[in-house]
């Protein structure tokens, strides 16, 4: 590699770490060129860059950096950075499950939101879920009461539509009496005259009373004058004849 080369290189690496949200520094050592392949195709797929670099020349990129402090002492023997552009958990999780698949690579350490990361820290992160996955469980989360809350709604209106239909079906709310009321009327319609009878019978027996007690008392009234002259008639009647 001639000077010009290696300049490049020098700011290759700077402007990764510029751009870069975490940077994880493994030993390479065993990886075939396959097997490295793959884990760059993964790493890309999660916004993350592999690279094989020479220490000294790295060194070179950190000095003067926030980054020196945290890598520098991992850059000895054969490294390769990993650029973290995306969701650092997620690429610290690719890493982790392709170390237990392929039981190559071993992290050395790293730089994380402007922080120092040990190899414990590194493993931790990669149990962690990843930013999308958090989001959907927190949507999920806030859903769920209102999904709740809806269901209920439902259950109540098709109960109140169900109570509506009974009393619609019973006549309650059509504005009209039940059936049963209407007949009852009728019934006491025809009743009626029934029940005034009665009264005109008795109506009529004191009339005939009053009628009898009249003859009576007009008997009564006759002198016994009237009933002499009554027989006197009656014996002059017999005399002519």
């Amino acid at each position: 590699m001639n000077r010009d080369q290696k300049e490049a290189a020098v700011k290759e690496i700077s402007s990764e770490l510029e751009s870069a949200k975490a940077v994880f520094a493994v030993d390479y050592r065993g990886i075939s060129v396959p097997q490295a392949a793959e884990l760059r195709t993964k790493l890309r797929e999660n916004d993350a860059s592999f690279s094989v670099v020479k220490n000294r020349l790295a060194k070179r990129a950190t000095d003067g950096t926030d980054a020196a402090d945290a890598l520098d002492e991992h850059l000895a023997g054969p490294t390769a950075l990993t650029f973290v552009r995306g969701d650092a958990v997620v690429v610290a999780k690719t890493i982790s499950d392709f170390i237990k698949a392929n039981e190559v690579l071993a992290y050395k350490g790293g730089l994380m939101d402007g922080a120092a990361l040990a190899p414990d820290q590194f493993k931790a992160i990669a149990r962690l879920p990843g930013v999308d996955t958090l989001r959907g469980q927190l949507v999920g989360l806030a859903a769920s009461p209102l999904s709740g809350v809806v269901r209920t709604l439902n259950q109540l209106l098709a109960g109140l539509a169900q109570q509506l239909g009974q009393v619609a079906e019973q006549g309650l709310v059509s504005g009209a009496p039940p059936a049963a009321e209407t007949e009852a009327p009728a019934e006491e319609e025809t009743e009626a005259p029934a029940e005034e009878e009665p009264e005109e019978s008795a109506e009529e027996e004191p009339a005939a009373e009053t009628e009898t007690e009249t003859t009576s008392e007009n008997d009564a009234d006759e002198t016994p004058e009237e009933a002499g002259d009554d027989a006197d008639a009656d014996a002059g009647d017999e005399k002519e004849d």
